[in-house]
């Protein structure tokens, strides 16, 4: 306010002695300049205070200067660019090339406009609260490597994506002089108010109202829409938990049915798990033919994973591992495996053509798991064919089982408040949704293997 007085009073000085009207605008800008340079106030005051992004699916994307933007302006944030959101669902559906480092931006947005909603309901939270739960939801998935959840169990074990988060926050943390103190206890969730904890990891949290609007955009499958934004708007706060007005409750039953839906059709499907196997087989054969002293190509990172057993307690005691890590993206997996198409070992250099040529694995899902029968003739096939041992046809196929319960009334569910003040659980206040059917854990077992 005290800016915009001072530039009117230049206008008025300048109208009494009739200048023309860009010398006025010229006067106004030596005055603010003046201010500036004899620090009467701050330059930030002065200048925009947010960095403006063009997101295809929530449009313009604030980000304000200061700690945030620091944020997305570090080396471990940026690298999020190199690393993309569903993996290789791309096969499947070639749109979905957006990256982890999108979505982190579209959950900030949602993010922020959670905590306005939440303010204007008369929620106090204090700005530096806002601020740290911002910072916490845009650095939730900041320790995903190389196509998101697909290597998490191959190049490492015994240490998931967000241990790594982890550690990479407390990185950015020791760069920024202790600024994520408070968030890191809210990512953890030590802070009191657990209502920030349930804004970023709950059965109803920012990462998932973003993730499900963003990936159903770009994989064009458009029942996965939800209204995340009215979702937002009827958030609130009931016995120092994250509830939803009644009014919202028709917002949630569709993003919980398509939230089933977008599990089966898109991370789950059929050809993209298969995809995924011929990955993850010829990343655990690479680090046979590695043990065994032959000579596999990969850049400096890849080649530290393929050599060494990596899991928590070696990211414990050897400095170097999270610096390794943080150099690995999906380019470097790409780059290998280009070249491993005409490695020497067979097994090797098939796997990185299917992958690179896109031949699929045949897949087959049932509800039951494949007799023994069933399997041993498809080893003596590819066996057969391939001019392989019945051991080494283990690389060429997979067997999986997936559960996946879309909604779990025991872990932190979702409470929809009444005017009353009453709170019931979605699973209760709904009159349509089959819960017992969301609750349920479907089991489907997915037999992958080489097409001979």
């Amino acid at each position: 306010m005290a800016i915009i007085a001072i530039v009117i009073e230049s206008y008025r000085i300048s109208s009494e002695v009739s200048m023309p009207s860009l010398s006025k605008k010229v006067v106004a800008f030596f005055v603010i300049l003046w201010i500036v340079q004899k620090k009467v106030l701050p330059l930030q005051i002065v200048m925009n205070e947010h960095k403006i992004i063009n997101d295809p699916v929530f449009g313009f994307i604030k980000i304000r200067r200061g700690l945030l933007y620091d944020i997305v302006q570090h080396p471990l944030f940026q690298r999020l660019n190199r690393i993309v959101q569903l993996g290789l669902a791309s096969v499947v559906y070639p749109g979905a090339r957006h990256t982890r480092f999108q979505h982190s931006l579209g959950a900030l947005h949602l993010m922020s406009e959670a905590v306005k909603s939440l303010t204007e309901k008369g929620i106090y939270i204090f700005d530096s609260e806002a601020e740290a739960v911002q910072a916490a939801i845009l650095m939730h998935d900041i320790g995903h490597g190389p196509f998101s959840h697909v290597l998490e169990n191959t190049l490492m074990h015994g240490i998931s994506h967000e241990d790594i988060s982890l550690l990479m926050m407390e990185q950015i943390n020791n760069d920024l002089k202790g600024q994520l103190n408070l968030a890191i206890s809210i990512f953890k969730d030590e802070y009191p108010n657990k209502i920030f904890h349930q804004l970023i990891s709950s059965q109803l949290d920012m990462d998932r109202l973003d993730y499900l609007r963003r990936d159903s955009f770009y994989t064009g499958v458009t029942e996965g829409n939800i209204g995340s934004a009215r979702i937002i708007k009827m958030l609130n706060v009931a016995d120092d938990r994250l509830v939803v007005e009644a009014k919202g409750i028709y917002s949630v039953e569709n993003y919980l049915t398509t939230r089933r839906l977008m599990y089966w059709q898109v991370y789950l499907h059929k050809t993209t798990v298969g995809y995924e196997k011929i990955l993850v087989n010829a990343l655990n054969r690479a680090k046979q033919l590695v043990k065994e002293g032959h000579e596999v190509f990969a850049s400096p990172a890849l080649a530290y994973f393929l050599r060494n057993d990596v899991d928590g307690e070696w990211f414990a005691t050897h400095d170097e591992a999270l610096a390794m890590y943080a150099e690995l993206d999906d380019s470097d997996i790409w780059s290998a495996l280009k070249v491993w198409r005409h490695h020497a070992d067979k097994i090797l250099a098939t796997l990185a053509t299917d992958l690179v040529d896109r031949r699929l694995f045949k897949v087959e899902v049932t509800e039951e798991p494949p007799t023994e029968e069933h399997l041993s003739e498809i080893r003596q096939q590819i066996a057969q064919k391939m001019g392989i041992s019945l051991e080494d046809t283990r690389h060429m196929m997979s067997l999986t089982e997936i559960g996946k319960d879309m909604y779990n009334p025991d872990d932190d569910s979702i409470g929809i408040l009444y005017k009353d003040g009453t709170v019931k659980d979605i699973a209760e206040a709904s009159e349509i949704l089959n819960v017992q059917l969301l609750s349920k854990k479907i089991r489907k077992y997915y037999l992958c293997y080489q097409r001979v």
